[in-house]
């Protein structure tokens, strides 16, 4: 069992109180899922609401895509999210009146996301208008074991005297989703997106079975029920083609409860593939099964697959007990945000909110995947699989746009581009370099052969092709990448952005080595050695643009000696500036969104000394506002590996507190996963100094002062290592291993053989003096806590 030194209350996320003013932030935080089905954390009766959601991996519905003026190869569609038919919900009367926390009396709410049981809690004593109290308990699971299945448990007891109630659960197709328009980031929404095709019921069960009418989707939804109530109460039921309610009606005494433990069951597919009529069965089978299995059964099993992935997953941080929680609520969606049985990625809100219209975007291989590929990595491997399945499309792309190789999408849900806005979206081709990354990653920590024959050598060919053929010769011999545009979106159409060129040139070679180590596979694709050697001789020559006059790496060419941005009359109500200035006036200044160079210097440490990367990182450090949640975690790891581990640890703190403490006011459109797979990646990367880019492990880790004990798990070639942190030791062990067992990894800079017949334990060497900490963006420093007193979690 992972080790809690701070208390229960670490393993869990608690809201009491009504919290009106907070729902879509709540909705959010507490959502649950399995990488197949996510629930948001709506409330039990549904509303209040903010933004209710009801989510399967890759259900959406297609619209079309208008241009003021559009242009050649502009996608003339997009693809947007859609709820799928909302099985969570369980509204009661009380006396004849609703129950709603905006009226009568709540004297008790509490809702409590318990991380280790991987369920959502709640309980509220609430008197209606008319003076009638009861106390309603509910627990709401979607089950990591049992893909398709989620589950209600809902019970209702009077307080003080008896009281007539009616518990209607309810199964609830196009559920009304409110547009936001203040934002371009919000989501697109499709009103009544889903089209009956046929619904039964049977006694106290349904199901329900929608399509959709462009992306030709069919989604099946099976509730079974089991009721637990006095036999002086009654039950009755209604089908229409959008809704199914069982309704539990009768007297309360004192004493006595109605229970309502609901089994739902959720498959999609394409219109053209199952049936409706045997998509239905094979929906009401899984929810049969889960009833017949019982509540308590989906709970241990819960319990159980949690166990086993914590045991792998758990960071143990002593010295500051609301970043435990914060690390432990991170890893918890991520681990629930994918699946490793079957072909899914993703997306960039997890299936936690509709926010980027559900989309996929580059933050899963350039975030989150580095993460599960430690420490889930069947989950990396399945989304790994996702874009291997939608190469056909990536290589349509490319050839649309004139391109060799394949070219994936910036934003997609279904393979298909849906971004419409080229300079940030067509124009940001690293997002290739990314995938042939988390491959070139996965396979390393792995040693997955299998995976690499089958899938990964085409896609590390495909986007070897791509940056070959886009990329051109100078007079000089330099290779360069032009009119692109990098991880930093207030930079666009750029030349030479040293990130886009470094990553490509890692896939170029990573590539040739692919193709000359399984030649059968390469020559599948018609890779000749003469086709290798021209990877290898554009890797050689990339150009990396260096300013000798200021001695740093420039973020493109020129961009050092581009117009400052004129911070001293920049409002703190200004950012996040793509809101209140044209981005004619952003594109052309130093002023930059998020980690690019920084973010290169993480990606590809070999390609720079300690001293460049101090230089690089004060000079950016300086013009980085982090108006993008993806920043901070990058920022800190720089941050630590240079010396500033205050800066550091303040930086940490903002990643993992992003979506508790909503600091970006987004968190009501879902989760930002690549900041939550930021905060682990500071954890091990920042403070355990971890890196692999050499395809070993080496660590150089330092912890800032507020942490007395960091202790964090990975896992490497089947492996489990685990590396404990205090401020004068370092300790590496292979908990599971035998005396045969062993991983080679460096420990700044020496070499150790760690085996499961003992730890291996070195001291920890004093950080060099990095000098004065490098000034932030006025007004846009992280908030101060690596020397802060704070509360526990809560």
């Amino acid at each position: 069992m992972p080790h809690s030194p701070q208390g229960d209350e670490s393993w869990r996320i608690r809201r009491t109180g009504a919290d009106l003013h907070r729902l879509g932030e709540t909705e959010s935080i507490f959502a649950l899922g399995n990488g197949w089905v996510g629930w948001r954390g709506t409330l039990d009766e549904g509303e209040p609401y903010e933004m209710p959601g009801t989510y399967l991996n890759g259900f959406h519905e297609q619209r079309e895509v208008s241009y003021p003026e559009s242009g050649y190869a502009f996608p003339e569609h997009s693809d947007t999210v859609i709820s799928a038919p909302n099985a969570a919900l369980v509204r009661l009367w009380v006396g004849g009146e609703p129950l709603d926390l905006r009226t009568g009396t709540v004297r008790r709410h509490e809702r409590v996301l318990d991380l280790r049981a991987g369920v959502l809690r709640r309980e509220t004593e609430w008197i209606s208008p008319g003076g009638h109290g009861v106390r309603v308990r509910s627990t709401r699971l979607v089950s990591l074991p049992r893909r398709p299945v989620a589950a209600v448990d809902y019970q209702v007891e009077p307080l003080d005297g008896p009281v007539e109630v009616r518990v209607d659960a309810d199964l609830l197709a196009n559920e009304r989703v409110p547009e936001r328009a203040d934002d371009p980031r919000a989501a697109s929404v499709i009103h009544d997106p889903l089209i009956a095709e046929t619904g039964r019921h049977d006694g106290t069960d349904a199901v329900l079975v929608h399509r959709t009418e462009r992306s030709a989707q069919r989604v099946a939804v099976a509730v079974a029920h089991r009721v637990d109530a006095a036999d002086t109460t009654a039950t009755d039921t209604e089908l229409t083609a959008d809704r199914f309610r069982l309704a539990v009606t009768g007297p309360l005494r004192p004493g006595e409860r109605i229970r309502v433990t609901k089994f739902a069951a959720y498959e999609c597919a394409h219109v053209e593939g199952t049936p409706a009529g045997e998509l239905a069965d094979l929906a009401v089978a899984e929810a049969d099964a889960a009833r017949a299995e019982g509540f308590d059964a989906l709970l241990d099993a819960q319990r159980a697959a949690l166990d086993a992935a914590w045991a792998t997953a758990d960071v143990e941080l002593d010295g500051d007990p609301e970043l435990q929680q914060a690390l432990r609520f991170a890893v918890f969606h991520l681990l629930q945000s994918g699946r490793a049985d079957g072909d899914r990625t993703i997306p960039a809100k997890g299936l936690t909110g509709n926010g980027y219209d559900g989309h996929v975007l580059w933050d899963t291989e350039g975030y989150v995947l580095p993460v599960l590929t430690y420490l889930a990595p069947g989950l990396a491997r399945s989304a790994l699989r996702w874009r291997h399945a939608h190469l056909p499309e990536a290589r349509d792309r490319a050839a649309e746009l004139r391109l060799a190789g394949a070219t994936f999408p910036w934003r997609t849900l279904g393979g298909r581009e849906c971004s419409g806005y080229w300079p940030a979206g067509t124009a940001g081709l690293h997002v290739n370099a990314d995938i042939a990354d988390a491959v070139l990653r996965y396979v390393a920590a792995t040693g997955d052969t299998g995976f690499l024959v089958e899938c990964g050598v085409e896609l590390l060919v495909e986007t070897a092709r791509l940056w070959h053929g886009y990329g051109h010769w100078s007079d000089t011999g330099t290779f360069h990448l032009t009119g692109l545009t990098g991880p930093d979106e207030y930079s666009a159409l750029v030349d030479d952005n040293l990130f886009t060129n470094l990553m490509a040139r890692r896939n170029l070679r990573g590539a040739a080595d692919a193709a000359e180590r399984f030649p059968e596979a390469a020559a599948r694709l018609g890779v000749d050695p003469g086709e290798v050697a021209g990877w290898r001789a554009a890797a050689d020559a990339v150009h990396v643009p260096y300013d000798g006059k200021r001695g740093v790496h420039q973020q493109s060419a020129g961009f050092t000696e581009q117009p400052e941005w004129d911070f001293a009359n920049t409002r703190a109500d200004d950012y996040p500036l793509l809101l209140h200035f044209p981005y004619l006036e952003l594109y052309r200044r130093q002023v930059v969104k998020q980690a690019d160079l920084v973010l290169a210097m993480l990606r590809c440490p070999g390609e720079f000394t300690a001293e460049e990367k101090a230089r690089n990182v004060a000079y950016y450090e300086a013009r980085t506002v982090r108006d993008s949640s993806l920043s901070a975690s990058v920022q800190a790891v720089l941050a630590a590996e240079v010396g500033h581990l205050d800066l550091a640890y303040d930086l940490f703190a903002e990643t993992a507190l992003q979506d508790l403490e909503d600091l970006g006011d987004k968190t009501a459109d879902g989760l930002h996963l690549a900041s939550l797979a930021g905060a682990w990646l500071v954890v091990a990367q920042g403070f355990g100094g971890l890196r692999d880019d050499r395809g070993v492990l080496s660590f150089d880790p330092r912890l800032p002062r507020r942490i007395t004990r960091l202790a964090f798990h990975l896992r490497w070639h089947g492996q489990r290592l685990r590396i404990t942190l205090t401020p004068d030791t370092a300790r590496y062990e292979l908990p599971d291993g035998g005396p045969e067992d062993a991983i080679e990894l460096w420990h700044h800079g020496e070499r150790l053989r760690v085996t499961g017949a003992a730890p291996v334990t070195r001291p920890m060497p004093p950080v060099p003096d990095p000098g004065p900490e490098p000034p932030s963006p006025p007004g846009r420093r992280p908030a101060r806590r690596a020397q802060a007193e704070v509360g526990g979690a809560g």
